[in-house]
């Protein structure tokens, strides 16, 4: 069965583009390898992240992420069963939440993850990567 997870979580300590990188390097090489698929949204303080894949490797992966320590307040937004990937292109796109580009700005303090529907944030997450400008992905 597959299920899609996303989250919302604040940063431990500042978001540069090193720890980023690493993120994303390891993210994409063991995504690969598990079936895993998704997208990653940083910046402004925040992780935002989908992942999609086999019920107990997406599980067991979350628990993984939520006791990793380079953030904290993680908040489980949204889980459901799926029958086809929505970002099934990618073992982990990147989509970098700028300040200072348009673009890639959500304003946070509209952003509530205990009032904002799944639906909502995927939609957002489609705007970001249909903008083409905000996006760095390598191929799942």
């Amino acid at each position: 069965m597959l299920i899609r997870v996303f989250y919302v979580s604040t940063a431990d300590g500042p978001q540069t583009t090193t720890v980023t990188g690493s993120i994303l390097k390891t993210a994409q090489a063991w995504n690969a390898r598990h079936g895993i698929t998704g997208v990653l949204c940083q910046g402004q303080g925040v992780f935002l992240q989908v992942l999609e894949g086999d019920r107990d490797t997406v599980t067991s992966l979350y628990q993984r992420i939520a006791a990793d320590r380079r953030h904290k307040n993680v908040e489980m937004i949204h889980c459901e069963s799926i029958s086809e990937r929505r970002y099934g292109r990618w073992a982990m796109a990147h989509v970098s939440l700028s300040d200072l580009d348009p673009m890639g700005k959500i304003e946070w303090p509209e952003f509530d993850a205990s009032s904002v529907t799944g639906l909502l944030v995927l939609a957002r997450i489609d705007e970001l990567i249909a903008s083409g400008t905000v996006i760095k992905a390598a191929d799942a």
